[in-house]
């Protein structure tokens, strides 16, 4: 039993990083799936899009997948239209522009692990790279090469150009090495990117290590207890109706937060060291404390 708390423990402790792990491996298992069953190479004028098209259209799709399956987006997004204000943070602007730009580089996670593998492994980079029609660029492909190189250099990435198999091999490695070098170099990038953004953040921040760690607590904790509170809600209000309409006869209503309560709940929160609200829940609740001087425990208490 202990050896499981544990093993539970770890896995949400580093459920991010666990989950980026299986992303890559699911982006690696899925372009050899795609490079086996569904990519084929033209060897004709369509080379450059056709490679292009599986370069990119794969990672556009998990890009706007990020987004959709992004709670952050939603909670952004929602209700924005009638409520412009809500959309901006209660303190700083630049926290709302913060918060989305974390959406962005979370959605960006899976394309990049896309195209990073598809560039180590090398085929759309190749099928791309042999149909653009750049003269100094297949100069340089077929350079100390056959002199129809160059106009065979299309059927290259099927093996049926009218050279020598030693040079038709040559093209493609030198194909494959471009391609894995430009790989490993996006990756570096994204690495020290993040590494930089990290940095930054956290000499941003409002908060101390420990007190920070505290306030991810406490978020994962009110949504988890929000979940409960609106599946038990939820059950109240769904037997309060139907029992009043099987029975025929009023019963006491349920009582539920107003919509301006649901307006300040669901607004972005900003940190503030004046007050310290740990979210727009607690900022809500103890605003109304202080406005109507009732005893309402406080969110920490």
């Amino acid at each position: 039993m202990d050896t499981l708390e544990t093993v539970v423990k770890f896995l949400k402790n580093w459920k991010t990083a666990i989950g980026y792990i299986v992303m890559a491996v699911v982006a690696f298992a899925g372009q050899i799936l795609f490079s086996i069953c569904a990519f084929q190479c033209p060897c004709s004028s369509q080379n450059f899009i056709y490679g292009l098209t599986f370069l990119s259209a794969p990672a556009l799709m998990l890009f706007i997948l990020g987004f959709i399956l992004s709670r952050g987006t939603w909670r952004l997004f929602t209700g924005s239209r009638l409520s412009p204000k809500k959309q901006y943070c209660r303190y700083q602007t630049t926290q709302s522009i913060f918060d989305l730009t974390k959406i962005i580089a979370r959605a960006l996670v899976g394309p990049l692990m896309w195209v990073c593998v598809s560039l180590l492994n090398g085929p759309y980079y190749e099928c791309a790279l042999t149909g653009w029609e750049n003269d100094s660029f297949r100069s340089y492909l077929c350079q100390n090469k056959a002199p129809s190189c160059k106009a065979e250099i299309l059927r290259v990435p099927c093996g049926k150009a009218n050279i020598n198999a030693s040079d038709n091999e040559d093209v493609l490695l030198i194909l494959r090495a471009q391609s894995q070098e430009i790989g490993w170099g996006l990756m570096a990038f994204t690495a020290i990117a993040l590494l930089l953004i990290l940095c930054c953040s956290a000499c941003r921040s409002h908060l101390r290590y420990q007190q920070e760690v505290f306030w991810e607590k406490y978020k994962e904790k009110e949504m988890e207890y929000f979940q409960q509170f609106s599946e038990d809600y939820a059950a109240k209000l769904a037997e309060h109706n139907l029992r009043s309409f099987f029975e025929n006869k009023k019963t006491d209503s349920v009582s539920l937060p107003s919509d301006k309560a649901w307006d300040e709940i669901s607004a972005l929160h900003c940190f503030n060291m004046a007050n310290q609200y740990y979210s727009s829940l607690h900022q809500y609740v103890d605003g109304e404390k202080k406005e109507n001087n009732e005893d309402i425990p406080s969110a920490l208490a």
